[in-house]
């Protein structure tokens, strides 16, 4: 396994094989406050990041500081079919909710992948591009970086698979994730 360490305003640590859950937000989802302290804060332990992260995660459902463009269906549509295009190229797609507002994102990467920098610069660049032409728009779509997690065990993989079916639900969107019009989830990693 290749490892890299990169840190802009978060760390990110990748490696060449394994497990990821990604989120990531429109450009205009956190404008001010403790919204951006994710990005900016040096956290002691994992715990106070994750502390941390549940109340980031409040807030992105609240879904009140955007433009919310994924709650439109052609907006979504462009988004489900960039996440779907590197399936069986770069990675195998295990699940994903499209929020009016951001993506929640797991995959495991198959050999001979480009990298997760790539592949995200590949899913953000083109949605983008696409998002703004239908939407007449120009300007930053995506915030630049992505909060990445690497998986590191089969534990951790069902506790991120059951978060992120769930969220819509948690978001209070509906009562049911698979009424979620922009849910998915591979079969053989249902644990709902």
């Amino acid at each position: 396994m290749a490892q890299t360490f990169r840190r802009r305003n978060l760390p990110h640590l990748y490696d060449s094989e394994g497990i990821y859950f990604i989120t990531y937000c429109l450009a205009d989802t956190f404008r001010t406050g403790i919204n951006n302290n994710i990005y900016h804060n040096t956290y002691k332990c994992f715990v106070e990041f994750k502390l941390h992260f549940l109340k980031y995660d409040t807030q992105l459902h609240s879904f009140s500081s955007g433009n919310n463009y994924l709650a439109k269906k052609e907006i979504a549509d462009i988004c489900r079919t960039t996440l779907h295009y590197p399936d069986g190229k770069e990675y195998k797609l295990i699940c994903y909710p499209i929020m009016p507002d951001h993506i929640h994102l797991v995959f495991e990467l198959l050999q001979g992948n480009k990298g997760i920098s790539k592949i995200m610069q590949g899913i953000k660049g083109v949605s983008a591009k696409k998002c703004n032409l239908l939407l007449n728009r120009k300007g930053k779509f995506w915030q630049d970086e992505s909060y990445d997690r690497w998986v590191r065990d089969d534990i951790e993989l069902y506790f991120v698979i059951r978060y992120v079916l769930l969220n819509p639900v948690n978001a209070g969107l509906l009562d049911n994730w698979e009424k979620w019009e922009y849910t998915y989830c591979r079969e053989e990693f249902n644990v709902l």
